[in-house]
């Protein structure tokens, strides 16, 4: 079983570059001409309560994507595509993606989280367990997420159903972050109103506190597994008539062998 697992770097697995130097670098070896980076995009206003955007960006992946050329699993084929976006180095942060809640009424909230795990089960992140993302979840476990790597004109976007991951995994994810964000996780009672330098106050309770000690896992923080029925793998073609492959989950099929119907969609 391949798992896909992103810990944080400790300082001697990074050599120093100088920033300057670095983006210099990435320019000139990674980056194709048609592909630089774009710091600004033709805009409108054509009244002061009124932005309109006029760019028309043109996609053109040069690969293949089609129910043919892909993984009969999704989750390989997902595997395959962050490794070769991660190896490109053109992606910055390729971890990141939006992870869609709703209440147990149907209303919808948004935020971008952090990838921690991409295994045969489904897609890994962490978070407090009071935090509004979490109380959506316990209240309606289904969740959508999407991934958007512009430089290499990919999406990919997830539909399925929430499960905390054990405290066994918890435990060790938490013990691999940098100590200062173990102690912040104590620290913040997420997506509370709080003060001006409350948390940071708490923060530095919370240090005297543990000492020099091991920062334990708090009960209330851990992982949600987001295990999916749905897949759609998405790459960018011109005049708009992109490459569209989704995974659907067969119905009745197990957890821990799915079979998967891949058709193509329509762009």
């Amino acid at each position: 079983m391949q798992t896909l697992t992103r810990f944080p770097p400790t300082l001697s697995s990074r050599a120093f570059i100088p920033p300057r130097l670095a983006l210099t670098n990435l320019l000139r070896t990674h980056i194709p001409a048609r592909r630089q980076l774009r710091m600004s995009t033709a805009i409108a206003q054509p009244t002061p309560d009124k932005i309109q955007i006029l760019a028309h960006e043109q996609y053109d992946a040069p690969e293949v994507l089609s129910p043919a050329s892909v993984a009969p699993d999704p989750m390989a084929q997902f595997r395959a595509w962050f490794k070769a976006v991660n190896e490109q180095g053109v992606v910055h942060e390729p971890e990141a993606m939006t992870v869609c809640t709703s209440t147990a009424e149907g209303v919808p909230s948004a935020r971008v989280v952090l990838l921690k795990q991409a295994d045969a089960r489904g897609f890994v992140f962490y978070t407090n367990y009071t935090s509004r993302k979490s109380r959506e979840l316990s209240a309606n476990p289904r969740a959508a997420l999407a991934f958007y790597w512009r430089e290499v004109h990919k999406q990919v976007r997830v539909v399925g159903r929430a499960e905390r991951v054990t405290r066994a995994e918890s435990e060790q994810y938490f013990h691999s972050r940098p100590r200062g964000s173990q102690i912040g996780a104590w620290a913040s009672r997420q997506s509370t109103v709080v003060e001006d330098g409350e948390v940071q106050a708490r923060a530095k309770k919370l240090e005297e506190r543990f000492g020099e000690g091991e920062v334990p896992l708090p009960e209330f923080w851990g992982g949600w597994r987001i295990v999916p029925d749905e897949v759609e793998f998405w790459l960018g073609k011109p005049s708009r008539l992109h490459d569209r492959v989704r995974y659907t989950r067969v119905e009745g099929s197990p957890d821990d062998a799915p079979q998967w119907k891949i058709e193509r969609l329509a762009p």
